[in-house]
């Protein structure tokens, strides 16, 4: 049965079946935030069968529905269409928004339980223009339960949809089992990267180079990525599991090299992986999630010698090594495939595989956290939903190499929900016969979360290095504004163009498409961003702002021209070098 019928109001409890009973009570109505809660109760153990909770909003002044990792299709999508967004502990994130054509927030809905596969989505019925959204819980139960409990939030107030889903994040954080970890400065500083110059073919001497410059440049880590583990170059994964420093077998004194440059270090694990030529492999035969990926065997989590085991690699290589921290990558391939036992016992003390999959990671962060307690972890998209945050200090773009845009898109989209959580561009990289100038659009667009690179300094060009010094040296002067100001990303549907951030007397605004730029506060410092190859700004000042002196530099840092420039009510047009940038002080 249903119990408190006259406070669910227009939501429905679709899929119930006896003997499960559905509580669904309204536990706050301020100011156009609702709060329920959901309990599931049954006086006998039982496998639940999917239940959805489902409501309509009329489909007034909504331009598109934000997910938390849609990228460019952002786009209002119909009831007749399929795909609906699944989130679960190591994909995306249980939230939803249907934001309107003035950015303003027409509904966010979010739920509280971030561990277990939900399935959700806001759609549209051409029969009634009417958006109809849902969450679908127990779309992945094969345990029994006999209680269940969750929030469900709806946000109507009509502010920005940003702030709507930045109240979100906070939401979560008031939940025990949500509670973000310790984020150490080294997470907050720009960041070196191998993998799109070396690849695999990971040489030790060039890369102390490499690390020299990049520190000199303003970078102060690096992250080794895959091939310190291996002498394999052929992009596979048949040699993880083991994670012994076959081609740096100096492991130790190579890591004291690289911070004798003055670089923080940090080696790549895929988590989940054990190839079938590692020794690991033939240990753990028949305790694996599947054999048949496409990449490798992927380690079963429900296993407590499987965690122990990959606790001890890390804390090990954390202790004998003196890392500074670790980027565990590949989190999402834990999950349910066709050959996966989806029961307890046979020595798995889980049947939820997401459930073990928060055990190894609280784990993993207690463990590396007892040893060095300003470890850095970095996760990437798609794993950056609220309960990744109860294990790593470092949120990454998922991989775009080359695309400047997407890389703009995923940090505003990371970076909404992350809270104080780091949100780091993907590495940037460019051909290395591009013009200065489209190059620098790579690393203009990474600004506003934490900058990461990827190519070979040693064989950059001089006027390349000076743009990346320049650009680096930008960040880590504004990095408190980037990092701790109120973020304001504009028009989802157009991926972004304009992104602003405000803290005290300074405002940063990036412009990235041919559009006119609004200006409605007069701090004291002011910065565009010209993002774009055009060289000019249009920006319309709301109100007279008073006279400014007005610095413009292009992409390399050089001045190219310094005046008075007084922000008159209306618009006002400014000769800018492409991927250049503006500094106005009253």
């Amino acid at each position: 049965m249903i119990t408190n019928a006259s406070l669910i109001e227009d939501i429905n409890v679709k899929g119930l079946e006896q003997p499960i009973e559905v509580s669904l009570v309204k536990v706050k109505d301020v100011d156009g935030i609702l709060e329920y809660n959901l309990q599931i109760r049954s006086e006998i153990e039982v496998n639940p069968k999917p239940i959805t909770l489902e409501w309509k909003v009329p489909a007034i002044n909504v331009k598109g529905v934000w997910k938390p990792t849609t990228d460019y299709n952002k786009r209002i999508q119909a009831d007749w269409e399929l795909d609906h967004m699944e989130s679960r502990i190591s994909i995306d994130a249980p939230v939803i928004n249907l934001f309107g054509h003035d950015d303003s927030n027409v509904l966010t809905f979010a739920c509280s339980n971030a561990i277990n596969k939900l399935e959700l989505n806001a759609r549209i019925r051409e029969e009634d223009n009417n958006f109809y959204c849902h969450i679908t819980f127990f779309i992945e139960q094969n345990y029994p339960i006999k209680y269940f409990n969750t929030k469900i939030r709806l946000d109507y107030r009509k502010i920005h949809f940003s702030e709507s889903l930045k109240d979100v994040s906070r939401w979560w954080e008031e939940f025990e089992a949500l509670k973000p970890t310790h984020v150490p400065d080294i997470a907050k500083m720009p960041l070196y990267s191998t993998w799109y110059q070396f690849h695999q073919d990971l040489d030790c001497d060039v890369l102390l180079e490499e690390c020299k410059m990049a520190y000199e440049l303003g970078y102060k880590a690096v992250i080794i990525d895959d091939g310190w583990q291996t002498n394999d170059n052929n992009r596979g994964y048949d040699y993880t599991g083991d994670w012994e420093p076959d081609r740096i077998p100096n492991m130790k004194e190579y890591v004291a090299q690289v911070h004798a440059t003055g670089m923080k270090i940090a080696l790549w694990y895929s988590v989940p992986f054990c190839g079938k030529k590692s020794k690991a492999y033939k240990k753990f035969k028949g305790k694996f999630l599947t054999e048949n990926h496409r990449w490798a065997p992927v380690f079963d989590p429900r296993y407590p010698e499987v965690r122990e085991y990959l606790i001890n690699i890390y804390s090990k290589a954390l202790k004998e090594w003196n890392l500074d921290g670790f980027k565990l990558d590949f989190i999402d391939d834990f999950r349910l495939y066709v050959d996966t036992p989806t029961h307890k016992g046979d020595g798995r003390d889980y049947a939820s595989i997401n459930a073990a999959v928060d055990c190894l990671l609280t784990d993993v962060a207690r463990a590396l956290q007892e040893i060095n307690p300003e470890v850095f972890i970095e996760f990437r998209q798609k794993y950056t939903g609220p309960a990744m945050r109860k294990y790593g200090n470092m949120f990454r773009a998922f991989d775009c190499p080359g695309d400047a845009t997407m890389n703009r898109i995923r940090i505003a989209d990371i970076k909404m929900l992350c809270g104080n959580t780091a949100p780091h561009s993907d590495m940037v990289t460019w051909h290395k016969d591009e013009p200065v100038e489209i190059a620098a659009l790579q690393l203009i667009n990474t600004l506003f979360g934490v900058p990461q690179l990827s190519i070979f300094l040693t064989k950059a060009s001089e006027e390349e290095k000076k743009m990346i010094a320049f650009y680096t040296q930008y960040w880590n002067d504004n990095a408190d504004t980037f990092m701790e100001g109120i973020f304001i990303p504009s028009k989802p549907l157009a991926n972004y163009p304009i992104k602003r951030t405000i803290k005290g007397n300074t405002t940063i605004i990036g412009v990235y498409d041919n559009v006119i730029a609004n200006l409605d506060n007069g701090s004291k410092t002011i910065h565009f961003l010209n993002g774009k190859i055009e060289n000019e700004l249009i920006i319309n000042n709301k109100d007279d702002f008073g006279m400014y002196h007005c610095t413009i530099f292009n992409c390399q840092g050089v001045i190219v021209r310094t005046e008075k420039v007084h922000l008159i009510k209306g618009v006002l047009s400014l000769e800018v070098p492409s991927c250049g940038i503006v500094i106005l002080k009253k």
